[in-house]
């Protein structure tokens, strides 16, 4: 496709794809089929500008609203055509799209991204529809979002206010709205051949639902390189670290990077650990209260994956919820291409595997990562903590106070030597 921009229809589609609601479009290339599809969806409809080189439809004559019969629409059809031939040419016009008027009532948004120079992809949020140049109601971000960075950036304009429910108005359904926020910021995160991107506007229905009305795509131009494409400041969910074991019970288990919502399974974990699994892992004793604080559990889960990957053992429990098993941390150091690992394992599933098995996916991630050496502190009473290590290939060197360390020194893959001249 040699253009730099996708048309509506084409931009609804990639929308469709990350699972974010959109009205129902169809293309129609004459009067008679865009009134055929009119009757077909029900009446009234709406008429847009179908056109691969003009982005801002309304600008040049080309939307018409509440259209309620089929000679409206094959009208409608007609006047889109001659504005567009008149100010653009022909070849600006390639029909038109074909749309069920959204009953009114409802709270337009917007939902956009666009390059920064510093900062790579900067997501936007507020007040949209054909006011929102004049409104400004808007709050930036950075993808991907989690559900957390989602509602914050909401909290920031003032049109949330009216998303809570104002004068009766029944609240729009936020939870949902957090959710196709981080699935528009994986999509930001994902295709970055995407320059600029907006939902102008999305609306939020009278029903509490959520719903793309409009979008508008542009990629960068073909002279462009992939490796000048712009990254986003903030390293995406490493889902492709993520993997699925059976246990010994034969139930299953996924071993995922962790992410900010585990906050609350992170806690119910901490109260299944005996004094002497905290003693191992902490070196002393450190007060549950301490180790479950939400300042502590937020920096914890919150990771930076740059620097830090923590990986998860969730398993679903069989009367529904889930929990964590066991938690492995690989952490960077200040000593380039060097990290630390710590495992802890729930006492109920020790000496079942798990340590083994997230030891081995640390040394596999700080292979990937780049890194040359893994190391990690072991107490010498810890005795399965020394087979863990060196079931995993580290050597363990005796302390003068007793304990171990135990070291790693990782091949320099192909891969992260690649990563390295880039």
């Amino acid at each position: 496709m040699n253009r730099e921009i996708l048309t509506e229809f084409e931009s609804k589609n990639l929308l469709e794809a990350y699972g974010i609601p959109v009205v129902r479009t169809r293309i129609a290339r004459r009067p008679e089929e865009a009134a055929r599809i009119a009757s077909e969806f029900g009446f009234p409809v709406v008429l847009k500008l179908c056109s691969e080189t003009i982005t801002h439809k309304s600008d040049v004559g080309g939307v018409r609203l509440n259209l309620t019969d089929g000679a409206a629409v094959e009208e409608a059809f007609g006047a889109i055509e001659k504005a567009v031939t008149a100010s653009h040419g022909a070849e600006a016009f390639d029909g038109v799209t074909v749309q069920p008027m959204v009953a009114g009532g409802g709270i337009e948004l917007i939902l956009g991204s666009s390059p920064d120079a510093q900062f790579g992809p900067v997501l936007l949020f507020g007040a949209g529809g054909k006011l929102v140049e004049i409104v400004k109601d808007r709050a930036l971000g950075l993808p991907p979002l989690t559900a957390t960075l989602a509602r914050r950036i909401m909290e920031r304009t003032r049109i949330f206010a009216a998303l809570r429910g104002v004068r009766g108005q029944k609240p729009s359904d936020l939870d949902a709205l957090d959710q196709l926020m981080v699935r528009f910021s994986q999509l930001v995160a994902e295709q970055r051949w995407i320059k600029e991107i907006d939902i102008n506007p999305l609306v939020a229905t009278e029903s509490g639902g959520f719903i793309a009305l409009d979008a508008r795509v542009i990629l960068y131009d073909a002279e462009t390189k992939e490796a000048d494409l712009p990254v986003t400041a903030i390293r995406p969910y490493p889902a492709h670290y993520g993997s699925i074991r059976k246990l010994k019970d034969g139930s299953t288990a996924a071993i995922r990077p962790i992410r900010p919502e585990d906050e609350p399974l992170v806690v119910e974990f901490h109260k299944t650990l005996s004094d002497s699994s905290v003693h191992f892992r902490y070196f002393g004793m450190l007060k549950l209260e301490t180790r479950i604080a939400h300042e502590r559990l937020t920096r914890i889960c919150f990771n930076d994956y740059d620097r830090e990957i923590a990986l998860v053992v969730d398993r679903e429990r069989p009367g529904g919820g889930h929990e964590i098993l066991g938690i492995g941390r690989l952490s960077r150091t200040i000593e380039a291409g060097e990290a630390d690992f710590a495992i802890l394992i729930s006492d109920e599933w020790q000496r079942q595997g798990l340590g083994t098995e997230l030891m081995t996916k640390l040394v596999r991630i700080a292979e990937e990562e780049g890194l040359n050496r893994l190391s990690g502190s072991v107490m010498s009473g810890n005795s399965g903590m020394q087979k863990i290590c060196r079931t995993a290939g580290l050597q363990l060197h005796r302390l003068p106070d007793g304990d171990y360390q135990a070291d790693l020194m990782l091949p320099k893959s192909l891969a992260a030597l690649r990563r390295r001249v880039k």
